[in-house]
C-alpha cells in the first residue's frame, strides 16, 4: 500500500476531522494491521477490497480472540478510512459499511468513594518537588473530571486562579471553561511555585506546560498513569486507578450530591446527554448499597 494513502488519510484525521494525535495513530495502526491481512491474504490493493473481503478480515479477527471493544474499534476505522476514499472518488463503495459488530452492554464506570479519595490525597502528601506535582495531578483530575489528554496538555495561561477557571480543548478542538475549588488552586499554586519552577530551573527547561516530569519536560499521559498507578501502591487501596476513573468520580460525586445533570454535562465536555446519563445508574447503585446496608427491612 502507498504511503500517499496513509498520509492522506492521516491528514485528513488531523486537520477537518481535528482527531488528537493519539486516536490518529490507532486509526493508522488499524490501517496498517489490515493492509498486512491482505497481503497475507494474496490481495495488496486496498482499493480492490469488497464486502466479502471485510466479511472475511471481521472473522479474522474474531478467530483471532479479539474482544468485541477492539474488533469494533478496528471494523469502525476501516469504515471511516473507505468512506474517505469514497468522498474522494477512489473507490465506488465502502465495503465496511455494511458491517454491524454487535456491541456488548455497557459497564457501569467504576469510580471512588469519598473515604477512598482521602486516603489518594493522603497518599499523594509530601514536599519534594514531584510530590507536590502530584498533589496538584490529583487535586485537579478529581476536581474538574478533565480527561488526562486535556491534563497533559494545560498551559499556564490556561489557568485563571482569580476567577477559579481552567481552560480546556477537547475532543475535536471543542473548548471549554470548567471551575475549580480551593482545594486544586491551592496545590496548584504551591506546586507551580516550588515544585515546576525547580524542575524547570534544574534542567534549564523552557515551556509553556503547567505539569512536568522529573527531566523537567512536558509529562506523558502514560506518566500521568505511572503516577496515580504509584499513589495506589503507597495508600491502603487495593483497586486498579486510572485518570478516567477520577473524571467518573467527579462525575458520580457531583450527581450523587444533587448537581443537575445537565451541568455536569457541560463540564465533561460532553457532546450529547446520553453520554452523561451512564452516571445517574452509578449513583442509583450506590443508592441501592446504601439501602440495603442501612435500612431495616431493606
Amino acid at each position: 500500500m502507498s504511503n500517499k494513502w496513509i498520509d492522506l488519510f492521516s491528514s485528513y484525521l488531523l486537520n477537518e476531522r481535528h482527531y488528537s494525535e493519539h486516536t490518529n495513530e490507532a486509526y493508522i495502526n488499524d490501517l496498517l494491521a489490515f493492509h498486512s491481512f491482505l497481503k497475507d491474504t494474496g490481495e495488496e490493493d486496498i482499493l480492490n477490497v469488497n464486502l466479502s473481503d471485510a466479511r472475511i478480515y471481521l472473522s479474522f479477527l474474531t478467530d483471532k480472540n479479539y474482544s468485541r471493544t477492539s474488533i469494533s474499534r478496528k471494523i469502525s476505522s476501516m469504515r471511516a478510512f473507505y468512506q474517505f476514499l469514497l468522498n474522494n472518488e477512489l473507490v465506488k463503495d465502502n465495503p465496511f459499511s455494511y458491517l454491524q459488530v454487535k456491541k456488548r452492554g455497557s459497564r457501569l464506570p467504576t469510580f471512588f468513594y469519598e473515604e477512598e479519595m482521602e486516603a489518594l490525597f493522603k497518599a499523594a502528601e509530601g514536599e519534594s518537588p514531584l510530590e507536590l506535582r502530584n498533589q496538584a495531578l490529583l487535586e485537579l483530575l478529581y476536581g474538574t473530571g478533565i480527561r488526562v489528554s486535556e491534563c497533559q496538555g494545560i498551559k499556564m495561561d490556561d489557568i485563571d486562579f482569580p476567577m477559579g477557571m481552567l481552560f480546556v480543548k477537547g475532543k475535536g478542538n471543542k473548548e471549554r471553561y470548567i471551575p475549580f475549588g480551593h482545594y486544586a488552586s491551592e496545590a496548584l499554586k504551591v506546586y507551580i511555585e516550588q515544585g515546576r519552577h525547580q524542575l524547570m530551573e534544574t534542567y534549564s527547561k523552557d515551556h509553556p506546560y503547567v505539569f512536568v516530569n522529573h527531566h523537567g519536560d512536558q509529562i506523558t499521559q502514560n506518566g500521568i498513569q505511572y503516577v496515580l498507578t504509584e499513589l495506589i501502591k503507597k495508600s491502603t487501596l487495593t483497586s486498579s486507578i486510572s485518570p478516567h476513573m477520577l473524571r467518573h468520580t467527579f462525575a458520580t460525586h457531583l450527581l450523587n450530591n444533587g448537581a443537575d445533570i445537565r451541568t455536569v454535562q457541560e463540564l465533561l465536555g460532553h457532546k450529547s446527554l446520553a453520554s452523561t446519563q451512564i452516571y445517574t445508574h452509578v449513583t442509583t447503585e450506590h443508592l441501592q448499597k446504601d439501602y440495603n446496608a442501612f435500612h431495616p427491612r431493606a
